[in-house]
């Protein structure tokens, strides 16, 4: 019988002044992000691709959501 693999505990901090996220997995620093899709393939480096990012459950998002990326502009995006 096939044992489930627990995955770490990932966060996504609260954005900093200039917009941009650290991201964290069992305290242990993965990168910073400034736009969700940097997330993603920071995942993807530190073997955790298999985690969908816009799921809440899997990771905890602090000072918002995927979608909160104060220093992001419209024309960013």
């Amino acid at each position: 019988m096939a044992r489930s693999v627990p995955h770490p505990h990932v966060v996504v901090h609260p954005p900093a002044l200039d917009g941009s996220r650290r991201v964290t997995a069992d305290d242990r620093p993965l990168g910073v992000a400034s736009h969700l899709d940097d997330v993603v393939v920071i995942l993807r480096l530190a073997d955790l691709d298999r985690i969908e990012v816009e799921e809440e459950e899997l990771i905890e998002w602090q000072g918002g959501g995927p979608e909160d990326w104060p220093g992001l502009s419209e024309h960013d995006a």
